[in-house]
């Protein structure tokens, strides 16, 4: 059965309350009501609320004491406040204290509806954001693949430790599926923010278009088909951590305004003019040589210095083949209980075929690997004909997988270019058809002299 949601009006006016009941039931809402604020603390003790609607001026218990009660009881409870006194001042002390939202009397029934709609679609964002917290917790506890002997991996361990309690931006840096994701909810999970949210961003999917009102948000009007104002995911992680993965896919224009966020900790809402205050944990990640991005003018140098105060380098699974062992047997286990193989152990011969192997996928090759395998094995074993890498292996030319990489190929081909016009800059750069400027950042990434 689909859930209904449970609102509280609280007001001195019977006529506001029996306005805000009969709209609010006519929207599929369960309503109850109380006529002071006494009431409606007794209310809110004693049964499942998902929201409050409350008039700030009652005799008696007022809506400013009724804040400070409930959210010592009910944190996690959402108030939008109802009052004939539209002053700065008291939405401000009401916005302080935790209200969600402010409307002034008279309002009308449309008005009502959509501030309501906004907040439990807030609160049904939030309860999401909870579970998929306890499933990363899960997935966590299962055996993290952070996992291994080699000294590269106990100095990210120990970097993790030491960054994670304090509130400092973070920069993790490696190659596609090093891990820079299992990091960042590792250095979150060591934070004071541990239980608030986690939110990533992939700013390599993000829509050009769409991508301010999904970080940042918009009010009701601000483009065709904003019929209501909407959080951006920094007001959504509050209290939180916000993980933008590949940074360096960001436009200049995307990457001024971050700058304001990281830099104020305060985002203006698409259509909007008031800035509104985030309390969020920035991490960012990338494969991206940020640096060479910085000198070619394709990221903002403010911006990298401020995203990168401590930055946490993944070297690739092939600089640390001695972790493949305890970490092929803890992905081992962990998807066995996921996905209820039955398979329990990695033969000796499968294991030196993943030794020999280079993972140009890193981590992840290696799970969809050790999956596959568990699939495809006969028995409770692992054995090297399971494995794909075989075949790879025997594919190979001199060299290994190392020789195939783009970037190798690149260097060989440049080294032999400038060999062919006796290191001629200017002819060598005329035929890869590059400019100069670009010829020598090559030179110096390959250390070409």
């Amino acid at each position: 059965m689909e859930h209904r949601p449970t609102i509280l009006v609280v007001d001195d006016d019977e006529a506001v309350r029996d306005s805000c009941r009969q709209t609010l039931e006519r929207s599929g809402h369960r309503v109850l009501t109380a006529h002071d604020g006494v009431e409606g603390l007794r209310t809110v003790l004693q049964q499942a609320v998902d929201l409050v609607l409350l008039d700030l001026k009652m005799p008696g218990l007022g809506g400013v004491e009724f804040l400070r009660r409930v959210r010592a009881e009910r944190a996690d409870l959402d108030l939008i406040v109802i009052t004939g006194y539209s002053s700065v001042e008291s939405a401000v002390e009401c916005m302080r204290l935790g209200a969600y939202d402010y409307l002034t009397k008279p309002f009308n029934a449309e008005t009502l509806r959509l501030a309501v709609g906004r907040a439990l679609e807030k609160r049904t964002l939030a309860e999401e954001n909870r579970a998929l917290r306890a499933q990363i917790r899960g997935s966590a506890a299962e055996g993290p693949l952070l996992l291994g002997p080699s000294p590269a991996l106990r100095r990210i361990q120990e970097l993790i430790d030491a960054v994670g309690p304090t509130d400092t931006t973070v920069l993790v840096l490696g190659e596609s599926g090093t891990g820079k994701e299992l990091v960042a909810q590792a250095i979150h999970q060591a934070s004071r923010r541990r239980d608030r949210p986690f939110l990533t961003v992939d700013c390599g999917s993000l829509v050009e278009s769409l991508c301010e009102s999904d970080l940042y948000g918009h009010v009701r009007g601000a483009f065709t088909g904003a019929v209501a104002a909407r959080p951006g995911r920094f007001e959504l992680a509050r209290g939180g951590t916000v993980f933008l993965d590949e940074i360096a896919n960001m436009s200049p224009a995307l990457q001024a305004k971050l700058l304001r966020v990281v830099q104020e900790r305060e985002v203006v809402p698409v259509g909007g003019s008031d800035p509104v205050r985030v309390d969020v944990r920035v991490i960012a990640a990338t494969h991206h040589d940020l640096e060479a991005d910085v000198r070619e003018g394709r990221f903002r140098e403010d911006l990298f210095y401020r995203l990168s105060v401590v930055q946490i380098a993944l070297p690739p699974l092939r600089a640390r083949k001695e972790d493949i062992p305890v970490l092929a047997e803890g992905l081992l286990q962990r998807l066995s209980r996921r996905k209820l193989l039955p398979v329990k152990r990695i033969s000796a011969e499968a294991l030196q075929a993943m030794l020999r192997y280079d993972w140009p996928g890193n981590v992840r090759e290696l799970e969809n690997q050790i999956e596959r395998a568990m699939v495809l094995a006969r028995g409770e074993e692992i054995v090297a004909e399971d494995l794909h890498l075989a075949n790879l292996n025997d594919e190979l030319p001199e060299g290994g997988a190392e020789s195939l990489r783009l970037r190798s190929q690149e260097e060989r081909h440049i080294q032999r270019v400038l060999e062919i016009t006796g290191w001629q800059l200017g002819r060598t750069a005329e035929l890869l058809d590059i400019d100069r400027k670009t010829l020598w950042r090559k030179l110096r990434t390959y250390g070409l002299r």
